[in-house]
């Protein structure tokens, strides 16, 4: 195996603060998208559900052109830096606009959101997949690749606890300022998406200056007849359908983030009684109990899923990624369990369970990066390809999806257990004491049960996936040295 280390701090540092800044705009996205729809620009439950299952269908077919396109073009900047050049100002103007909620009729705001929200992915898509390519080019080394890829996710995660912690203090802030209601929710959505989008792009937009490409693997040459296609190949590359099934088996990880606020509005309720409050008391009080509530949840997952980000550079010098993302997808699974049984009426016991129930989400964001590259080492010893940007692509596509399937879950719950924000009233923000037994026990479901089933499920690709310890070991040596024989060499 390669030993030989390529890429110096100051490198992968400028690397992972660019992770930052894009967790930063596509924390806001996934964490807050369906409140946003939801209680905001209050669109209907069946059309934001309608919007997240057509945009994964095209985003099936988005994601791999960009893929095949990066596999194929050789830009003089870069295969991969290239497009982290032109992105990041079209990414930040569409991430502002996507949390933005114009004064429109019902139907009009549909199609300002469907617009928005398609052209969003498609952008994203060019920045997200040549960045996470990037690695595959910055080091020959699967090891030191491994370690990128896993500080980058960490800070990557902290990231998108920025848009949380501006939620949680937007929310203290805005009631002083005579914000209430709808009008609070908008200003406070505004505000999040411009800082995002606007400071998490420049620090994207360092890593073109900042990081080289190294290894330059030669453009796929024209496939004759009878030789398998790109798609086929990806999608023929067992190990890497594996770590996808697995991406997708445990989408319900997402729902810890992108739940929180929704539990926070319609379940938990913490603070001073509500009874007897009017007017400003009662909007503060409200709003009190959203931001506190999400935040204690936004830290509790953030030191469960940081934490475990953290501990997957040591522990992966001793256990294979799969046996990294089994344990803790048991774990997880078995602390949701509990939080479930336990109730919302015990928020307070439900924070620490919440908090291991968080680790799979970072072991999982960590390790499944990592193994794309195991899985395209796989590839190219087999078959003499490499496809880095349709690997990549089926990664960025399993996440969008994953996020989606969270956020669909979510939106689907509201339609379960009937509840109709349209009826809540514009001027105040809701009560979860006033709600139903049916409404709270349903949206507690997303961040308790499902997940717990989601990565129970998880864990059965895993059992057939065999790039692990030696054989790993040995397929690495194997491919350095056809790489020598093959004239590609490692700047």
């Amino acid at each position: 195996m390669e030993s030989r280390n390529y890429v110096k701090k100051n490198e992968w540092m400028a690397y992972a603060v660019g992770a930052l800044g894009q967790g930063m705009v596509y924390g806001i996205m996934s964490s807050y998208i369906s409140d946003f729809y939801l209680n905001v620009l209050k669109v209907t439950p069946i059309f934001v559900l309608m919007l997240m299952l057509l945009a994964r269908i095209w985003d099936a077919i988005n994601d791999p052109i960009m893929g095949y396109i990066m596999d194929h073009a050789n830009p003089k900047h870069g295969k991969m830096r290239t497009y982290l050049l032109f992105t990041p100002i079209p990414v930040a103007i569409l991430t502002f606009f996507l949390f933005y909620a114009p004064d429109l009729s019902t139907t009009q705001k549909m199609i300002y959101a469907g617009v928005t929200y398609v052209a969003w992915g498609m952008i994203y898509t060019s920045s997200d997949v040549p960045f996470w390519s990037l690695p595959n080019a910055m080091t020959p080394n699967a090891d030191e690749r491994g370690s990128i890829i896993s500080k980058a996710r960490t800070f990557n995660g902290v990231g998108s606890a920025i848009p949380m912690a501006m939620f949680m203090a937007l929310g203290f802030i805005l009631p002083k300022l005579n914000l209430s209601g709808t009008e609070l929710e908008k200003t406070k959505y505004t505000v999040m998406a411009f800082v995002c989008s606007v400071i998490g792009n420049i620090l994207f937009v360092r890593v073109y200056f900042k990081t080289k490409e190294r290894v330059n693997i030669p453009i796929p040459k024209k496939r004759e007849k009878g030789q398998p296609g790109s798609l086929k190949l990806i999608f023929t590359c067992k190990p890497l359908m594996l770590t996808a099934a697995m991406g997708i088996l445990s989408a319900a990880r997402y729902m810890f983030q992108a739940g929180a606020v929704h539990v926070a509005r319609y379940s938990f309720y913490i603070g001073k009684e509500p009874s007897g409050l009017t007017g400003k008391e009662l909007e503060a009080a409200l709003q009190s109990n959203i931001s506190s509530v999400s935040t204690i949840m936004s830290v509790a997952s953030a030191i469960g899923m940081f934490g475990a980000m953290i501990a997957v550079t040591p522990l992966i010098k001793r256990f294979s990624y799969k046996q990294i993302i089994i344990v803790s997808a048991l774990i997880g699974a078995a602390s949701s369990l509990a939080m479930w049984f336990v109730g919302y009426d015990n928020f307070w016991v439900c924070v620490p369970l919440l908090l291991i129930s968080t680790i799979p989400c970072g072991t999982i964001n960590v390790c499944a990066f990592a193994m794309v590259g195991d899985c395209l080492d796989y590839m190219e010893l087999k078959t003499g390809v490499r496809l880095t940007g349709m690997g990549s692509a089926i990664q960025s596509f399993v996440t969008k999806f994953g996020n989606a399937i969270a956020t669909s879950a979510i939106i689907l719950m509201y339609i379960i257990v009937d509840l109709d924000v349209s009826t809540i009233s514009a001027k105040v923000t809701a009560n979860p004491l006033e709600m139903d037994a049916s409404v709270r026990t349903g949206i507690f479901s997303v961040i308790s049960l499902i997940p717990a089933i989601s990565l129970l499920l998880c864990i059965i690709p895993m059992f057939f996936y065999k790039i692990n310890g030696k054989y790993r070991e040995q397929m690495e040596k194997e491919l350095a040295e056809q790489r020598a024989a093959r004239g590609i060499e490692i700047e």
